[in-house]
């Protein structure tokens, strides 16, 4: 077997070591996470939307994370995520919204939360495009 480092040339015949040159990653996402968690949420009063927190969720979530949530099940109908945040340290704020004419409860059960975690040392540059540094 042989390996090609980064320039696509073989750095020798049949060797079965990582290419002599290391290419790192640009940008500044560190961390990538799925995790479900079992939520309860309440009701969501008609014409409205309103912003749920979950504290303590084992996860160990930090403020600067980014996350995404959608309920595993068939979410309740009439009911919308339409935002999620982490409010605090380890709490998941989802925002749902009720466009209907009766409140709704959003659906109990298993909800898939994808967490981006952010490098802690990454700093925007001083100048330029941020995303092409």
């Amino acid at each position: 077997m042989s390996a090609l480092n980064v320039t696509g040339t073989n750095p020798g015949p049949n060797v079965d070591v990582l290419p002599d040159t290391i290419q790192l990653p640009t940008g500044n996402m560190w961390k990538v996470g799925i995790f479900q968690l079992s939520l309860t949420p309440t009701i969501v009063a008609t014409i409205t939307t309103v912003e749920e927190a979950f504290a303590n969720t084992g996860i160990g979530l930090l403020t600067t994370d980014v996350v995404e949530v959608t309920s595993v099940a068939a979410q309740t109908v009439g009911v919308g995520i339409v935002n999620a945040r982490v409010s605090a340290a380890d709490t998941l704020s989802i925002q749902f919204m009720n466009p209907t004419a009766a409140g709704v409860t959003p659906v109990s059960g298993l909800y898939n939360v994808v967490v981006y975690r952010i490098q802690p040392n990454w700093v925007k540059p001083a100048s330029g495009n941020q995303f092409d540094w």
